[in-house]
């Protein structure tokens, strides 16, 4: 199956009554050589399982199901589910689950239970809330292929100087990086924007544990802190630090000096590494800090 031109998009759109939202992300790839990138770079195996969210049309999703075991597809839309389950009722290996992504709950028997990919065009709109709902959670992707919003793809693989508290919460749990940018030439509707495909390796599950218990950090504490610190991305961190935890200012300086970091220093100039050794010392003096989690 190739991606549809433009004409046939706007005739199967009438015949079915559909009017793409934007508020979903509904904008329809219209490029083969976009398609064959994507799956060349996913390099996949006959035994991967692979997470769709919002196949529309099911463009991607008959590509994927050629080179995979299963692909579990699952689509808000009870008018594009139609067409799906219509265009995908003899593929044994294409499971639909109509409903919304974000409500479906992470021990649903329909999701995958073993180690499997999301391979999707994410709605721009739930990126954020999707990230930390499949990295945070078990059972984690092995890997995420997605396109997303340009610029959401370059916060996501910011480097310390230019890091944000989104950067930050991916790359504690994996490693980002962007494979291509796709213009908004290629969709119809075309976006306002442009996009980028996105590769997010996720760290296995025991070597976040092993991370973590190195540096003797929680996860609630590592976002607790990590939040307050880029609470005023006008303030120098040490002025977060110290409103956000009630803490003198002049504690929270000494604290930064020893860990190397200047007086003037910014939440955006902290790598994960960073934030990881600054709430190891911060809990040193955990008694005095009201926000942090008390742990019998």
């Amino acid at each position: 199956m190739q991606v549809m031109d433009i004409d046939q998009l706007k005739k199967i759109c009438k015949q079915y009554n559909i009017k793409p939202l934007d508020s979903r992300g509904q904008n329809f790839l219209i490029n083969n050589e976009i398609l064959a990138r994507i799956i060349k770079e996913a390099k996949l195996y006959k035994d991967d399982i692979v997470l769709e969210v919002g196949p529309g049309f099911g463009i991607l999703t008959q590509e994927l199901a050629k080179h995979t075991k299963q692909v579990i597809a699952v689509e808000i839309d009870k008018k594009l589910s139609t067409i799906f389950k219509s265009n995908f009722q003899d593929h044994k290996n294409v499971k639909l689950i109509e409903g919304d992504i974000l409500k479906l709950k992470d021990n649903d028997p329909k999701f995958p239970a073993t180690d499997y990919k999301i391979i999707s065009n994410l709605p721009y709109n739930i990126t954020s809330i999707f990230l930390r709902k499949f990295l945070s959670n078990n059972p984690k992707p092995s890997e995420m292929i997605i396109m997303l919003q340009k610029e959401v793809a370059e916060r996501i693989c910011a480097q310390p100087g230019q890091m944000s508290l989104l950067a930050v919460s991916v790359q504690f749990y994996a490693q980002p990086k962007i494979l291509f940018e796709v213009s908004k030439e290629n969709f119809w509707p075309q976006p306002k924007v442009d996009s980028a495909i996105i590769k997010i390796i996720t760290k296995p599950a025991v070597d976040i544990h092993q991370h973590n218990h190195q540096y003797n950090v929680f996860e609630k504490d590592f976002f607790q802190i990590v939040k307050i610190g880029f609470s005023s991305k006008r303030k120098q961190l040490q002025n977060n630090l110290s409103a956000g935890l009630q803490l003198d200012n002049q504690k929270i300086k000494l604290i930064l000096r020893q860990l190397g970091f200047k007086d003037n220093v910014r939440a955006q100039e902290l790598s994960v590494d960073d934030w990881v050794k600054l709430v190891n010392e911060l809990k040193k003096h955990k008694r005095k800090l009201k926000h942090f989690t008390q742990r019998k």
